[in-house]
Parts: C-alpha cells; structure tokens; sequence
C-alpha cells in the first residue's frame, strides 16, 4: 500500500517538474518578445500563441507540450512498471497517468509564472494518445470533425476530453484492461478542462466564442 501511494505521489511529483515547462511562455519571450500570458486571450497555449506570434511558433509550442508529456508518460510507466501505448508491460496505466495528470497541472499552473499558465489540451491529448493509441485515434478524428464543422477550437477540446474516458469505459466492456481509477482519472482530466474552459463555453452558450483558422492564425469573428 505504502508502495502504490508512493509511486503515485513520485508520478504527479515528476510530471509536474515535466508539465512547467511552459512552451508558450518561453517560445513567447524568445520569438516574439512578449508574455504571451499579456497578449490575445490570456491563455499561454497552443491557440492563443498560433493567433499571437503565427502558426509556425504555434505548431512549436504544440510540439513541445505533447513532448513534454509523452516523456513524463513513459519515464514513470517504465520506472514504476507501467503500460500503455508507449510502454509494455508492467501492471498498470496508472503511474504513467498520474505523470500525465502532473505533467496537464505543471502546465496550467506552473510555480515560477504565480500559477498561470494554459488549459492543458495539448498535454492531455498527448496523454491520450500513450494510454491507448486506438481509442486516441478514435477521439481524435471525432474532434477533428467538430472543428470542421464549428470551427471552434474550445468545442473540439471539449468534446474529445469528454468522449475518451467513455471511450474507456465502452472499451473495457470488451475486454480492455482498464482499471475504475484509471477511468476515474481521465474524467478528472475532463472535469479540469471544463473548468479552464469555463468563459469559451459561456461564450459558446453566447454564439460569441472566436472561432480559428491556421490559414490566417488570427480570430475570425463570426
């Protein structure tokens, strides 16, 4: 017991460390000078730098995230005897999601910017992807479609960190091994998105929310 808990506390411990390296942040200051965090929406992400400093520094910052969280993921699955996509064996998903799940608040809340940072969608894609790469494929071009049609980032980001813990569930019902913490745990990740995400769904509700082009990278109003 006094193990599982430790390994648990090591995971968030690490993927936090992993998740502070606010790419947005950094890719802000060296390309374009600027706090990205002061500038468009606020948001030290993928979307707000692409309309701010264009899609090439945009794609950058998205790169790193997914980066960042897949070697969270893989040193605490292989360290601690995980699984997943990106990691065989072991006993579980679970120290590669709590290193997920630190790595999303690293990056949200990172210590040295007073805990402001971004919404944590890239890294909690990325996450999806080393937990099961079939069911992220799946979430992924459901996500997809919903943009093409909407248009909105924030719908798209939405819909997939909800659809994937169901995904989940509809998985292990044939079979998948998936344990109820793991499930419960992607649902947290939901419930945080929902949270970050609170004045885009208002806007949303509105039929005020911007919506995105990476043709322009910049705001399209509707």
């Amino acid at each position: 017991m006094l193990w599982s808990i430790t390994v648990r506390i090591l995971s968030l411990l690490i993927g936090y460390a992993l998740g502070c390296f606010q790419s947005a942040y950094i890719f802000g200051k060296f390309f374009g000078h600027i706090d990205i965090r002061e500038h468009g929406s606020g948001n030290a992400g993928f979307t707000n730098t692409t309309r701010v400093l264009g899609k090439k520094v945009g794609i950058i910052v998205f790169i790193c995230d997914i980066i960042k969280l897949i070697i969270a993921y893989c040193v605490c699955s292989f360290a601690f005897e995980g699984k997943g996509s990106f990691a065989a064996g072991g006993f579980s998903y679970l120290p590669g999601i709590y290193a997920g799940i630190g790595a999303v608040l690293g990056h949200n809340f990172p210590f040295y910017l007073k805990f402001k940072g971004g919404k944590g969608i890239a890294c909690t894609l990325a996450l999806m992807l080393c937990i099961d790469w079939k069911i992220a494929l799946i979430t992924f071009a459901v996500g997809f479609v919903v943009y093409k049609i909407k248009h909105y980032i924030s719908l798209s980001s939405l819909v997939m960190t909800a659809l994937f813990p169901l995904l989940m569930i509809v998985f292990k019902l044939f079979g998948q091994e998936f344990r109820i913490e793991e499930i419960l745990l992607m649902f947290l990740l939901t419930v945080l998105a929902y949270v970050r995400h609170a004045s885009n769904i208002q806007r949303l509700a509105k039929g005020e929310e911007n919506k995105f082009s990476m043709s322009f990278a910049k705001e399209e109003k509707k």
